[in-house]
């Protein structure tokens, strides 16, 4: 049973970071607003040249709009609009998500009894094909000992339908940045998102961060949103294939607890692999993007060792097997515990 009134004291800001997204926000931007009526939201503008501002303004006059100087990317966006914001909870929500009525209740109701828990992640489910799960989160990410990142009703390209088989309330490792809620004060004291990912994976890193400083990431299957999934960067982009590489090396090498250069020796062999299954495909361009990330990688080896160094506390992973041979080699396509 939810507590009304211990939900009402928590003070929520959906938070949707926007770049030329005018016409995501006139068709997605609606539901928002209908059933998020316990939040403000917010509208964090990173620089359109197209008339999203005046847009939003005009009308939905009761949103409020914060205009970033620069398009710094999801790490920078959010990191420069939410300094602007008062909220014991941020909602970090793209601008291709429908939610659903009642989506906010269970996950406030989950902060509110759970003090350790500082981010959390609704049911993410596809927008084109409604019953089944979303690419980018589904019902929970997590991570093999190879920092390859797969989800609880997606691993690689195999999506699994929702059959009410992910509707519970559980720890996960990360939460998908299309829709994750964070405690403020966490938010803070992880000094925000990395800027130096740009876009992509940062998520993995923040909840990474977070779980070696003993904070739970959780996944609330009560709640529900669907999610279009790549509106602003699609799979077939090489740049996509460029940031998830680099910045999956970026995060292992900071957070990533044992021998890291035994760790990223075999993920790097491991990268090769999939750079010669583009060129079998035909997808020169993306295998070119594996090198150009190795090559931007160990030109940040340095700083990333530093920062790896800073980090006191490193869990072991949650998952101890590889997920590429798991998947590829012994045809396991889905979740399993």
């Amino acid at each position: 049973m939810i507590n009304n009134d211990a939900v009402a004291e928590l003070k929520i800001a959906i938070v949707i970071l926007n770049w030329n997204g005018k016409k995501l926000l006139e068709q997605f931007l609606p539901s928002v607003i209908e059933y998020s009526k316990e939040a403000t939201v917010y509208v964090a503008d990173n620089a359109s040249t197209d008339d999203s501002v005046i847009f939003v303004k005009t009308a939905f006059p009761l949103v409020e709009v914060i205009q970033n100087k620069e398009n710094g990317g999801y790490a920078k966006g959010y990191n420069d609009a939410l300094k602007h914001i008062e909220a014991d909870i941020f909602c970090l929500l793209n601008s291709d998500v429908e939610v659903t009525e009642n989506w906010l209740s269970p996950i406030i109701e989950t902060f509110t009894n759970e003090f350790n828990t500082a981010i959390i992640q609704p049911k993410l489910l596809d927008f084109n094909k409604r019953d089944y799960f979303e690419y980018a989160g589904a019902a929970g990410g997590f991570i093999d000992k190879y920092g390859y990142p797969y989800c609880r009703g997606r691993i690689f390209n195999t999506i699994e339908k929702d059959k009410g088989q992910y509707n519970d309330t559980t720890d996960i490792f990360w939460a998908s940045g299309a829709c994750l809620f964070i405690r403020k004060h966490v938010f803070n004291e992880l000094n925000g998102l990395d800027e130096a990912f740009f876009a992509h994976m940062e998520e993995i890193d923040l909840c990474w961060r977070a779980k070696n400083l003993g904070y739970a990431v959780k996944y609330v299957g009560q709640s529900t949103i669907y999610h279009v999934g790549g509106a602003t960067l699609n799979n077939a982009n090489p740049k996509k294939t460029f940031l998830n590489f680099r910045n999956s090396l970026y995060t292992l090498t900071k957070n990533a607890k044992g021998n890291i250069f035994l760790i990223i020796f075999i993920r790097l062999v491991l990268d090769g692999i999939a750079g010669i299954k583009f060129l079998v495909e035909i997808k020169q361009k993306h295998t070119l993007a594996i090198l150009k990330a190795h090559f931007s990688f160990y030109m940040h080896l340095k700083q990333l060792l530093r920062q790896r160094k800073s980090v006191k506390n490193k869990i072991e992973y949650y998952q101890k097997t590889s997920i590429v041979l798991d998947y590829f080699v012994n045809n396991n396509v889905n979740y399993k515990n």
